[in-house]
């Protein structure tokens, strides 16, 4: 316990930092964070696709968050449009899959050792390469270019749209605490709601520990809490000018569809691990698991909240 609560400490503390630095010297700093973050995520989302027996490149996994960010941070540079911007980042998985499979066409005694391994009969080299480049596939997508959406919600003043004016550069500010504090507050309250509480189980199967009244709890917490939030920063000098813009209404909104979402991105992982059969995706963050385990509320979370964002707010 004590080790889990110095990790999550941490972890706080690397959060408030990386806000320190986008609002005194560049928003940059945060889009190095989510590439870190990324790269720990994919990686160890690539292996639990090993261990469920769906076999990827794993080189070209981990090297795609990069060129993901560049070809993203490039797109703002250029003042492309986000939409235009995301189109080039989901050409570059099929690019990556396209490579994954050509590059296991040229490697024939690799691949024929592998298949030997695996115990794949009667599977040919071209039926192999093309069966794991749809899985490389998967391992792009999913934490990649979903995470990748929090570089968006970094740079949201960049879009667009004539009222990200009205915020004078402040609004992707904003959308950051939203988006932190939707996974950290339901997932918090939900573990604690469902330890008072009990009864029955969420998704028996799947996650044990969860329970529908702690996902209820949790969404209900977080939307509370959002409120006050909300009111504390309307009282902060800083803040104070544009917040007012956003009516609290519309914030709560958000706020509750976007913890159910994350309760969903944590079933889902939950999922992956149980197919994986293992209990963490990991273990970088002592007392926590995995990078994929502290993140994958987020994951589904990111791009909600940019369409939450575009469409309700703005």
């Amino acid at each position: 316990m004590k080790t889990r609560l110095l990790t999550s400490l941490a972890i706080v503390i690397s959060i408030i930092l990386m806000f320190v630095l986008k609002i005194y010297v560049s928003p940059y700093f945060f889009d190095f964070f989510f590439l870190v973050i990324t790269i720990c995520a994919s990686y160890e989302f690539a292996k639990m696709l090993s261990r469920i027996g769906l076999y990827n490149n794993l080189t070209i996994i981990l090297t795609f968050p990069a060129f993901v960010t560049t070809a993203t941070l490039l797109g703002f540079y250029f003042n492309l449009d986000f939409g235009y911007t995301l189109l080039i980042s989901i050409g570059l998985v099929l690019v990556g899959a396209i490579i994954s499979f050509l590059l296991d066409l040229c490697r024939k005694k690799t691949i024929n050792n592998e298949i030997k391994i695996r115990e794949l009969k009667n599977m040919s080299n071209v039926k192999f390469a093309f069966k794991r480049s749809l899985n490389t596939m998967l391992g792009l997508v999913y934490p990649t270019i979903l995470f990748s959406i929090m570089i968006y919600i970094n740079h949201l003043d960049s879009i667009g749209l004539e009222a990200v004016a009205n915020f004078d550069g402040k609004l992707s500010l904003v959308a950051l605490i939203i988006a932190f504090i939707i996974p950290m507050l339901t997932d918090s309250f939900a573990m604690l709601t469902g330890m008072l509480i009990g009864g029955k189980k969420l998704a028996p199967k799947i996650s044990p520990n969860k329970t529908i009244a702690g996902a209820i709890g949790g969404t209900l917490w977080c939307t509370v809490l959002s409120a006050c939030i909300y009111l504390i920063l309307q009282a902060i000098d800083y803040f104070a000018p544009f917040i007012s813009l956003l009516e609290i209404w519309k914030i709560l909104l958000i706020v509750f569809f976007g913890s159910i979402i994350a309760q969903a991105g944590d079933i889902l992982e939950s999922f992956f691990k149980r197919k994986a059969g293992v209990k963490d995706s990991g273990k970088i963050l002592p007392g926590h698991g995995g990078m994929l385990d502290r993140i994958d509320s987020y994951i589904f979370v990111a791009p909600y909240l940019l369409i939450a964002f575009v469409l309700i707010l703005l």
